[in-house]
């Protein structure tokens, strides 16, 4: 089962190319996974029938299982289990997704934009509702619900450019992730009462969890997981969304909206039958909306002039005949249930295919202008008619063997004292809604096919045969059903026998698919089903007379526009007594909200203050300098009246919290505090020479006094919820084990950067991915020119960034190269240039002091950079110090010789150094899984070299490699975008060369040393 999923997934990824290379055919390429897959299944038919006499809720239930374990402390893994249930679903989910991809080689263009990945979608699709249907986790079941919902989303949305299709999509996308989320609050608690996410256990603990003590809480997850199922298959009142998805491609409403998506929830009503239908809500959702699903369907199917909106209402109609069959509870409408979804697979795949044959070879789908289209097709017209035959429930069709099987599951239930009076309104909604199916399939057939008077024979090109295939296998496989539904009973009695009681005859309980049952009370119902059908058929007419006197605004769709447009405008009134662009009010809010609950929770809890409370540590006096310090800066941060000096104030704060790490012990934190102030420092002067210098638009003074009391109180209630934080600790901290772990498990003394690097190795690669996000936010942000000239405009430019970024984060103009390259003439040497780039500043600006320092100094900062990244495993430093030492060298450099020496010294640019930097943190995740073991686990070498002796390796240095290389290019990124790029700006803007001309002709340069 997980190399089926993988080779589906393989293909999607493969299909974009396999159609840059050959065009549409390329479909038929993806319909072999499908194709054989289906061929995988039917030979695992004997596996999986093998215990067809176990309970599917027992530990050794029928069918095959495969699982992985994935993370077992959460309890999570990849199961997987193939019953009856999930092979008979996985012959509908497969094998019409093979003929659907086939019909698309013919149905598409090879002109058609996005093939390659609609093709991938589609087959991606197929793999998602297999994995669906076999997965036996809950989680693991929704993981591929959620993946259904988003490929729907894109597959409905393929004509990006029509609103009408932008608009159905994200309609299908809210409404049925909306249902997912309440599903998964259901599974949640589902699991959490059963103590287990294994669908198959939690089944066969199903009879003590709906009577014991959690039966209350077991019942509203129930419910929960039903509003994902009636919400994916498109159940009252969510039924709307599934017509308006007809705004997609034929071939995705023929597998999605006939054979796939939609068929989610019917499965899951399926799969939870056999242990939840005594559960309170059970009954009356699933017969109640099935019923109210089934009527609405069928009545509005009989409203539509557009074939494909005729198909989709009585898919919509079906499919709450289908929740009602499957979860009514009983060993007949389990048999009939699966029976019906089967031949509803086949008869509403076929015509959807038809549908889009007409439309493609007509041009239209409008049944008033559609007339004559049998003569020009009859083997189309008879693929229709077996189609619409059986789902009218005509003999000797799929869909006659079915509903047969329905009306006798029913007429048994309303005998029944416990159904009451319930079971005969639901077996008279049940005929009434069946009159309602014969009806729309004779109007189908008559608006698709028939000679209308007084409308012109619809022009109607030649079909090829391939564009036949699929509809015509699908026609024949309905008649066959129809005629021989002894292998579908085989199939299917496992499933069923779950309901009967232990004891009793399955066989006998749930009864059997035949084409001839005699003269039986059902027999009687579908008499009467085909007679009033026709009446309402030929009386359509007066029908529609009758429906058009119901009024307009009774319409799920209208409910939904309604909904959302009172959504929006709730959330723009909120939003503008919100977001009023005050930074004061913001923060107001904020720090009010953060020091009033916990203060609350303080003076409730009525706890003492913790004893051996002191102000100044004994042991470390300095910390009143320190803490005087931090204050002071605080102070004059406040009241400065520079930018600069307001940045530089914060920053002494920062190095005041820095020593007090050093003080309190902590030379790792404090050493990484001082770099990380020092970088930040240098950001924010390149950033604040585009600001005014002074600060401007103070809040006023009426504010002033609001503004010292919130923040006092907020820094006052922190210091003491600290205190009770830590006086309230009753187990050892954990922090006591990690000197131990540190050196036995990750090889080294320093517990900070083993800690970084090793045990919480998942929280600093997704730390460094967040870097590497910024890096590339904060560069967009400035390389990208010209935001409103246009899509056109803007792509051109963004690509031009690029381009910059890639060659050194420059423009790379002729301007540009000219000054390097006579720069390099006036180097001291030629070969071995140093701060060349220093010639291309104006005099007045250059600092011989500076760079002969900054020459003195540079690789010696690097090589003590390379240090504290080899020696942070044991001694202060790490990966992070080391990369931000690397950044405040490349800082120097650009200070002493401006954009052109920030190219000069690192020609790689800073995408590439994230990039590479991200693969090695992640190689070094992977590389242990390859060999065995788990992801990021660690390895200790130990080995000997000539002159350096022993050494001890550990491989979390590989991964701290990558952290040094991602804050090296975060580095060089702030540099280029901030600095280098906001040089050039300024030079553009005033309208002169990028300095004063030189002797040799070779511009000046501002830098951001000369700007502060």
């Amino acid at each position: 089962m997980i190399t089926v999923l993988a080779a589906h997934f393989a293909a999607a990824a493969v299909a974009p190319w396999l159609f840059r290379k050959f065009g549409r055919n390329s479909f038929y390429a993806l319909a072999a996974v499908p194709a054989g897959s289906f061929l995988w299944l039917v030979l695992q038919h004997g596996a999986v029938y093998a215990n067809a006499g176990a309970a599917q809720g027992g530990a050794a239930g029928n069918g095959t299982a495969e699982v992985l374990p994935w993370i077992p402390e959460l309890k999570l893994e990849l199961a997987f289990r193939m019953d009856a249930l999930a092979w008979v679903m996985s012959l509908l989910v497969l094998g019409v997704g093979a003929l659907v991809l086939v019909y698309c080689a013919r149905y598409f263009k090879d002109k058609d934009e996005y093939l390659g990945g609609f093709g991938a979608q589609l087959v991606a699709f197929a793999g998602v509702m297999f994995g669906l249907v076999t997965a036996d986790d809950l989680l693991l079941m929704f993981i591929f619900w959620e993946l259904t919902t988003v490929l729907s989303y894109l597959l409905i949305g393929y004509a990006r450019a029509r609103l009408s299709a932008r608009r159905s999509a994200l309609q299908a996308l809210i409404v049925t992730t909306a249902g997912g989320l309440a599903m998964l609050v259901g599974l949640i608690i589902l699991g959490y009462n059963a103590g287990t996410y294994r669908i198959s256990t939690i089944l066969g603990l199903a009879p003590e969890l709906v009577t014991g003590p959690a039966a209350g809480a077991v019942a509203a997850a129930v419910l929960l997981i039903l509003v994902g199922a009636i919400t994916k298959s498109a159940l009252v009142p969510f039924h709307f969304w599934l017509p308006g998805a007809m705004a997609a491609p034929t071939p995705v409403s023929a597998y999605l909206h006939a054979a796939a998506m939609v068929k989610a929830g019917i499965y899951l009503v399926a799969r939870l039958a056999p242990g939840f239908t005594e559960t309170p809500f059970w009954l009356p959702v699933v017969l109640g909306l099935g019923l109210a699903t089934m009527l609405v369907g069928g009545y509005r199917a009989l409203r539509q002039t557009d074939i494909k909106l005729i198909l989709a209402y009585g898919t919509v109609s079906q499919l709450g005949f289908l929740t009602m069959v499957v979860g009514l509870g009983t060993p007949e409408a389990a048999l009939a249930g699966l029976a019906l979804l089967l031949a509803h697979g086949l008869f509403k795949a076929t015509l959807f295919l038809v549908v889009g044959i007409i439309d493609h070879q007509a041009g239209t789908r409008d049944m008033r202008k559609l007339s004559g289209v049998y003569r020009s097709s009859r083997a189309l017209a008879i693929m229709a008619a077996v189609g619409a035959a059986s789902m009218a429930g005509i003999p000797p069709l799929a869909g006659f063997v079915a509903k047969e099987s329905v009306f006798e599951a029913f007429v048994h239930f309303s005998a029944d004292a416990s159904a009451g009076p319930w079971g005969l309104v639901l077996l008279a909604g049940l005929v009434l809604g069946s009159i309602l199916t014969f009806a729309y399939s004779a109007r189908f057939m008559w608006g698709a096919f028939a000679v209308k008077s007084g409308v012109r024979t619809t022009p109607f090109k030649p079909i090829r045969p391939a564009f036949l295939a699929a509809p015509a296998i699908l026609s024949l496989l309905t008649v066959a059903y129809g005629l021989w539904p002894a292998p579908v009973d085989g199939w299917i009695q496992p499933y069923a026998a779950l309901f009967v009681p232990d004891g009793e005859d399955a066989a006998a309980a749930a009864g059997h698919l035949a084409l001839w049952h005699g003269l039986t009370p059902s027999l009687g119902l579908t008499a009467i089903t085909f007679a009033l059908g026709l009446a309402m058929f030929y009386g359509r007419n007066t029908v529609s007379r009758l429906q058009a006197l119901v009024p307009g605004w009774i319409d799920g769709d209208r409910s939904y526009q309604l909904a959302i447009g009172a959504l929006d405008d709730a959330a723009v009134w909120i939003t503008g007594r919100t977001q009023r662009g005050s930074l004061f009010f913001y923060l107001s809010v904020i720090l009010t909200v953060a020091f009033v609950l916990p203060l609350t929770a303080l003076v409730l809890a009525n706890k003492p203050v913790p004893p051996n409370l002191y102000f100044i540590d004994p042991n470390s006096p300095l910390q009143i300098v320190a803490g005087a310090g931090i204050v002071i800066g605080a102070l004059a941060a406040v009241r400065a009246n520079k930018r600069f000096l307001a940045v530089l104030m914060v920053s002494v704060t920062g190095y005041g919290i820095a020593l007090l790490f050093a003080l309190q012990g902590a030379p790792d934190l404090a050493l990484t505090q001082m770099l990380v102030e020092s970088i930040i420092l240098v950001a924010f002067v390149l950033a604040m020479r585009s600001l005014p210098a002074e600060l401007r638009d103070r809040t006023g003074g009426k504010y002033r006094v609001v503004r010292v009391i919130i923040g006092a109180a907020f820094g006052i209630t922190m210091v003491f919820v600290a205190i009770y934080a830590l006086g309230a600790r009753v187990a050892a901290p954990v922090s006591l084990d990690f000197p131990k772990l540190a050196y036995e498990g990750g090889g080294g003394l320093n517990i900070v950067n083993v800690t970084l690097v090793d045990i919480r190795a998942w929280d600093t690669f997704g730390e460094i991915s967040v870097l590497a996000l910024a890096a590339t936010g904060v560069a967009s942000l400035i390389f990208v020119h010209n935001r409103g000239e246009g899509i056109r405009a803007s792509a051109t430019v963004a690509e031009g960034s690029v381009g910059r970024r890639n060659s050194g984060g420059e423009r790379g103009n002729t301007r540009d190269e000219a000054a390097l390259a006579i720069s390099r003439r006036f180097a001291a040497s030629s070969r071995d240039a140093w701060l060349v780039a220093g010639r291309t500043l104006a005099p007045e600006r250059r600092s011989i002091i500076f760079e002969v320092v900054t020459r003195l100094v540079f690789h010696s900062i690097i090589v003590f950079s390379i240090y504290l990244l080899l020696a942070g495993h044991n001694f202060p430093g790490g990966g992070f110090a080391g990369g931000l030492t690397a950044g405040l060298a490349l800082t120097v450099r650009y200070l002493a010789g401006g954009r052109f020496e920030l190219r000069e010294a690192s020609p790689v640019s800073a995408g590439t150094l994230l990039g590479i930097g991200l693969a090695t943190a992640a190689a070094s995740g992977l590389v242990p899984l390859l060999l065995g073991g788990q992801v990021f686990q660690s390895a200790i070498i130990e080995f000997w070299l000539p002159v350096f002796g022993d050494v001890k390796f550990v491989t979390p240095t590989i991964f701290d490699i990558g952290v040094y290389t991602v804050v090296v290019g975060l580095a060089l990124d702030v540099l280029r975008s901030l600095g280098a790029e906001i040089d050039e700006h300024f030079e553009e803007q005033s309208h002169e060369p990028a300095s004063d001309q030189e002797p040799g002709g070779v511009p000046a340069e501002t830098t951001a040393k000369g700007k502060a």
